[in-house]
């Protein structure tokens, strides 16, 4: 489904992605995870096209992303879905207009069959009668999940996630993971995650990657990343202060 092959990037002067190769296949979810300024952010950016990479290449189903034409890339874009970190759910709309928004502006369904479709949408990311109300009206967690309900509102084919579970405590973490376990099992979209949440991980991916210094220093089952011999993995997973406290467990 997506395959990113010797992805480079500069930002300000500084390599931020140093030659990035992965495949998702198809119905995949595949999480990322590195500390701040690793680039997670940076790759899913690409995916989607907002950034051109400096060299290397991203495929969409066969298609190159950062070759295709602004038109290419609008109907490449109609099979994404995203779930940004903040939501980024208009605040002058209410819920219901924020996610009927995209099937106004593709799709020729009518105004109930609109009304419907969103109110389904939420309704799987258990959310309810709260069509008519504002994002400032809802709690940080409600706003994550409204996000996910926008994000699935056109039943995308793949689906990503910029750190999905910022801002929120580990039970309202928990849920969001279980609902995106729960949608993909009802949609079959094929997802990258980017996160920093080791629990998120464990918890919804099939295969964990991690990205460091601008490159995939691992990748493999959750089991396979948490038996890593790698000190900067699990340095990373086990949230230690420093490589020689990583390599001290693994010699133990």
């Amino acid at each position: 489904m997506i395959d990113i092959v010797g992805l480079k990037k500069s930002l300000g002067g500084k390599e931020v992605l140093k030659g990035v190769d992965l495949r998702i296949d198809s119905g995949e979810l595949l999480a990322v995870i590195g500390g701040s300024g690793a680039g997670k952010t940076v790759l899913l950016k690409h995916v989607i096209g907002f950034l051109k990479p400096d060299r290397g290449d991203i495929l969409v189903n066969g298609v190159s992303v950062p070759r295709a034409s602004q038109k290419e890339l609008y109907e490449i874009r109609k099979d994404f879905g995203m779930l940004f970190q903040t939501a980024a759910l208009l605040q002058s709309l209410t819920i219901g207009e924020n996610l009927a928004l995209p099937l106004k502006e593709h799709t020729k369904l009518s105004r109930q069959e609109i009304d419907r479709v969103v109110t389904e949408r939420l309704n799987w990311v258990k959310l309810f009668n709260v069509e008519n109300r504002l994002p400032s009206d809802l709690s940080v967690g409600m706003m994550k999940r409204a996000g996910l309900a926008r994000a699935l509102v056109r039943d995308p084919k793949i689906v990503l996630f910029d750190e999905p579970t910022t801002g929120l405590d580990p039970v309202l973490s928990s849920t969001i993971g279980q609902l995106i376990i729960d949608l993909h099992g009802r949609l079959k979209f094929t997802s990258i995650a980017v996160t920093h949440d080791m629990s998120l991980a464990y918890m919804i991916a099939d295969r964990i990657a991690m990205l460091h210094h601008g490159r995939i220093i691992g990748i493999g089952t959750p089991e396979e990343i948490k038996t890593s011999k790698s000190q900067v993995v699990q340095q990373f997973i086990r949230g230690m202060p420093s490589i020689q406290s990583a390599e001290s467990l693994l010699q133990r």
